[in-house]
């Protein structure tokens, strides 16, 4: 298993590629977990040019996806969405690790 992206997601990193005037062959999205938020842990996504020769290390519909081997353990088998709905928009994950989530959706429980 891995963590993956579905076609609309990488389209909107994308396009946040494009309007920051990032360089899309360096570019990463790193996924990550840290403790807090509502339930125990929150997602953090954050697009670097930086990787580790630990990170897990995956590309999927043109995005270089990277993540720590500690958030991995968390995050394995996770899928990344984007929704853009009448009461909002942003990055949904489906965590299959969880146990409970948050109602905002952005932080969960192992």
């Amino acid at each position: 298993m891995a963590i993956e992206l579905t076609p609309v997601a990488a389209r909107e990193i994308q396009q946040i590629i494009e309007q920051q005037n990032l360089d899309g062959e360096k570019i990463r999205l790193r996924v990550g977990v840290k403790g807090g938020g509502c339930s125990g842990f929150s997602y953090v996504l954050d697009l670097t040019e930086q990787s580790r020769d630990t990170d897990e290390l995956f590309e999927q519909h043109g995005i270089k996806v990277v993540c720590d081997p500690k958030s991995y353990l968390y995050l394995n088998g996770t899928t990344i969405d984007f929704k853009d709905e009448v009461m909002g928009r942003g990055f949904v994950f489906s965590n299959p690790n969880a146990t409970s989530t948050c109602g905002c959706g952005s932080s969960f429980q192992a």
